[in-house]
């Protein structure tokens, strides 16, 4: 029977007994065979707290993560950072069996090793769902065979080596993801420079709205939120494309809009902070130096 409300997986072990399967052979990571648990045992929401690293087929259940809903298919990656709330949506079900693996990462696994900072600069774990990875038969491959020395080394005898070669593997497959993501903005890059057209849109109407004096410069998070596409993501696509970031891009719809003003206006430069949502005069001097050398005095008096 399907479980409904919210169930909160904080171990290993918890995931385990959610999915209805056996104690996990190590207290802190884990390889699920999705063909191995059962249907019936399915949450409708789940706080996991490890790490969640899955290719999943044939399930027979959409995940939604970030108000993003998406039907996973063949030779597609996802990526869950611990504590963040799936919710999953039941579908009909399937005649062939469910396929794939999850690798499940307890936090404490890398504590006092440098892979509990590093980890945090993978920023595909906090992606949407829509922003899976989506992998060739060649990647996946290449990731299957990560994961099952993963699945080898914790099985085997535990030694003092243990430990290390998990978390090497960890750090290759994670690599490895990166260097796929990197492909997939390059291989996308209609999508992609469509979302750019987007952006450089969501901007301009910013800028020409009221809405600057009132709530200030416009925020990556809100820009994000805009596009439909999470900040991490966006990021991503757009330094493939521009090798701006999207803090960046901000910047200079800032100094666009401030060259306007100070070559066709004779607002002071206070009042052009103001309208272009500084709180602080100084501090659109200091960016509008950093970005053009020039004070925004100076380049007005350029054009006399």
């Amino acid at each position: 029977m399907e479980q409904s409300g919210q169930i909160n997986a904080n171990t290993v072990a918890a995931f385990h007994k959610m999915w209805g399967l056996p104690k996990p052979a190590h207290p802190l990571i884990s390889i699920i065979d999705f063909s191995k648990a059962k249907p019936e045992s399915i949450p409708t929401s789940v706080v996991c707290g490890c790490y969640f690293i899955s290719i999943k087929r044939n399930v027979g259940f959409k995940l939604i993560y970030g108000q993003q809903e998406y039907d996973f298919d063949e030779g597609v990656m996802l990526f869950f950072a611990p504590n963040q709330v799936l919710r999953i949506k039941k579908e009909q079900v399937l005649t062939a069996g469910p396929e794939g693996w999850v690798l499940l990462i307890h936090p404490d696994f890398f504590w006092n090793t440098p892979m509990a900072k590093n980890i945090k600069r993978y920023e595909y774990f906090h992606y949407s769902a829509n922003e899976a990875l989506f992998l060739s038969e060649k990647e996946e491959a290449t990731i299957e065979n990560i994961v099952q020395n993963i699945q080898q080394e914790y099985h085997s005898s535990i030694d003092r080596f243990t430990q290390d070669i998990i978390i090497s593997q960890i750090e290759t497959l994670l690599n490895y993801a990166d260097r796929y993501y990197q492909r997939q903005f390059i291989t996308r890059k209609i999508t992609n420079h469509k979302t750019l057209d987007r952006l450089e849109q969501v901007l301009s109407d910013y800028f020409n709205s009221a809405d600057i004096v009132t709530n200030g410069l416009p925020t990556v998070q809100y820009v994000a939120e805009k596009l439909n596409i999470s900040p991490g993501y966006l990021s991503g696509v757009l330094k493939s494309l521009t090798g701006q970031s999207t803090q960046q891009h901000i910047q200079d719809k800032v100094i666009e809009k401030a060259k306007e003003k100070l070559s066709t206006t004779d607002l002071s430069v206070g009042e052009i902070a103001y309208e272009l949502g500084f709180e602080h005069p100084q501090s659109f001097n200091k960016l509008f130096k950093l970005k053009t050398q020039l004070s925004p005095l100076e380049f007005r008096q350029s054009f006399n």
